[in-house]
């Protein structure tokens, strides 16, 4: 009950959730696109996963803090966790707002209404910093905007975790496939033109194969970071991009080589069937790539 409760109060936000994120992702585009490898690095590309929830528990923890110092009356105890909290939170919002810049329909809208949560939050954290910095003699005021400023984190919080969670944002889209047969199967296409991304299955599995000179090199379709298809995306420089954010996976390897994806992509072996055609093989989960 009380989930659903939660559920439908986030999606009436929607009514200025959506207008706002369509013009904060225009606006972030503009600020993140041009700055290549910085994204990459906000984006997490070289943790692995996304960087910006590593982040999140550091602020978390600093306000925490500032509770119990400012209960025990540790003034400046509370004011250092204060200002350490707000400079992480700073941090882990610049990583949030790098995967906002990639994020569509339905998560756009409720990481719309966490990043706004979480914006007041570190206003109101900002507010009592500075009262707390006047040295005042009754401190009531700074520590109430502090358990203000904690509970819109977090409510900010809970959100972000329905973002990931419930919808799948910044998820590898195949966490789930490890239990593939590691047998050969037949390829439904039998002509593969050089260089122009095909689109194949074998069995259940949906591929995009790229044919360089004799060797056929073949990803899963699906691209692993939010979904994309692969086989209407482009080849560049030896990789796949895709065509809804970007990302690129190195063609012989399913490594990725530029962002917002954090995660490979798998990969299969494709040879030439006794019968004619083609066949595959699944030969790798498209993890622990070149950072």
């Amino acid at each position: 009950m009380l989930a659903r409760f939660f559920t439908r109060l986030i999606d009436a936000q929607s009514v200025w959730a959506r207008p706002l994120g369509d013009f904060n992702g225009r606006l972030l585009s503009a600020i993140f696109r041009p700055l290549g490898s910085v994204k990459d690095f906000l984006n997490g590309k070289w943790l692995g996963h996304a960087l910006h929830p590593a982040l999140t528990d550091l602020p978390i923890g600093m306000y925490t803090l500032v509770i119990l110092f400012d209960v025990l009356d540790l003034r400046q105890a509370a004011d250092i966790a204060l200002v350490v909290g707000i400079l992480s939170h700073a941090a882990a919002a610049l990583a949030g707002f790098a995967d906002y810049t990639d994020t569509d329909g339905k998560p756009r809208v409720v990481a719309t209404v966490h990043a706004t949560a979480m914006s007041l939050g570190i206003i109101t954290y900002i507010v009592s910093l500075a009262v707390r910095l006047g040295d005042p003699v009754d401190r009531t005021l700074p520590i109430v905007l502090s358990l203000v400023g904690y509970g819109l984190v977090i409510v900010g919080a809970y959100i972000g975790g329905e973002v990931v969670y419930t919808l799948g944002n910044m998820v590898n889209r195949h966490a789930w496939r490890f239990g593939a047969t590691a047998k050969w199967q037949a390829l439904d296409v039998t002509d593969i033109p050089e260089g122009v991304p095909v689109k194949a299955r074998a069995g259940a599995q949906t591929l995009v194969l790229v044919r360089q000179g004799e060797t056929v090199n073949a990803l899963h379709e699906v691209c692993a970071h939010a979904g994309g298809p692969l086989s209407e995306g482009t080849v560049v420089d030896g990789c796949i991009e895709c065509p809804w954010h970007g990302s690129r996976f190195e063609l012989t390897t399913g490594y990725r080589k530029r962002g917002p994806t954090t995660f490979d992509q798998p990969r299969y072996e494709v040879r030439r069937a006794e019968t004619g055609g083609w066949e595959v093989l699944r030969v790798s989960a498209g993890s622990g790539g070149e950072p």
